[in-house]
């Protein structure tokens, strides 16, 4: 009589342990977060890249209930960061904010980075994006883009571009405005927007092409002159600067986005409740005006359409750098 009850019972144990595994693992995610969480960022401060950072993680960090602590760890155009997310456990307690140069474009110059974007990363959400604005100091004697490149011709070495690093847009963006206009401006790479920044507004560089947000406070207090915004219309935070367009340079079109990715093979439903935590923050009238106030856009995408859009723009970039020829050297 026991052998013919066996079996019975012992699926009934079967059933009620895979009962319980399951309660537990759901009780497991519904608790998530139960410490702070480290976000890690691909840039010194000052930068576009930490000024998204910070205008998520309080909000962020108010809605799981737990801290949302920023991390910079600028370096090897994004790989510091991204090899720190990558090797991180995939348990939603470290996520990167990485910048679309460094995601879509290092890997291309570099393809011995030792990260995959695609293979390595978890995508959650983009949260903003923003054209370039090209600036220079304003001693020189350049108030437009024909100016520039006028200036560049007559004087053959002489100029000097601040980036955040080898595989940066701010390089990409440069180097296609040398190709475009058959001038030749020097790249000297920074860990950072910040740095690099730092550095234009001494005098030791000539300028950059950047996103909005760190310099709209300089434009507006005349440290910096703009000459062209590389959208497809005009910022309201700079209404008087043209776009590259307008300025003589329709080709000129380079905008940068900001997103938030985990370790690869970190559980669905931990990326679907941040992703689902931050649309709910970026739809607010005070977060979309906050970035509107830095010259760039609340722009949400989910982590099937950021995975999408990654794959997208790396494809997009890699011939934009085989076509230029442009190296980690240039």
């Amino acid at each position: 009589m026991t052998s013919s009850f066996t079996p019975r019972v012992v699926k009934l144990v079967a059933a009620l342990a895979g009962t319980t595994v399951l309660s537990l693992s759901s009780v497991a995610q519904a608790e998530y977060p139960e410490r702070p969480v480290s976000l890690i960022v691909s840039a010194a401060a000052g930068g576009t890249t930490d000024i998204a950072a910070r205008l998520i993680a309080q909000p962020l960090g108010e809605a799981l209930k737990q801290s949302v602590v920023v991390d910079n760890r600028p370096g090897a155009a994004g790989g510091i960061a991204a090899q720190a997310v990558k090797r991180a456990d995939p348990d939603g307690y470290t996520l990167m904010l990485q910048y679309s140069g460094f995601q879509v474009i290092t890997p291309t110059i570099q393809p011995n980075a030792g990260w995959d974007p695609i293979a390595d990363f978890a995508p959650v959400a983009n949260i903003l994006s923003a054209p370039q604005v090209v600036v220079v100091r304003p001693d020189l004697p350049i108030n437009s883009m024909k100016e520039l490149v006028a200036y560049a011709k007559a004087n053959p070495g002489k100029l000097n571009y601040a980036s955040s690093g080898n595989g940066s847009l701010q390089h990409v963006a440069t180097e296609l405005l040398n190709q475009q206009a058959d001038i030749k401006i020097t790249h000297i790479p920074y860990k950072g927007t910040g740095p690099a920044l730092n550095d234009l507004l001494g005098g030791a560089v000539d300028m950059t092409i950047t996103t909005p947000p760190p310099l709209i406070p300089q434009i507006k207090a005349g440290k910096l002159r703009a000459l062209a915004v590389t959208g497809d219309k005009r910022l309201p935070s700079l209404p008087d600067v043209p776009t590259a367009a307008e300025a003589g340079f329709p080709d000129l079109l380079v905008s940068s986005w900001f997103a938030i990715y985990a370790p690869a093979k970190t559980p669905k439903p931990v990326i679907d409740k941040l992703a689902g935590e931050v649309e709910k923050i970026m739809k607010t009238p005070a977060f979309q005006q906050k970035a509107q106030d830095q010259g760039a856009e609340a722009d949400f995408k989910g982590p099937a359409a950021l995975a999408q859009y990654t794959k997208e723009e790396l494809d997009r970039w890699a011939k934009v750098v085989k076509a230029g020829n442009i190296t980690a050297g240039n």
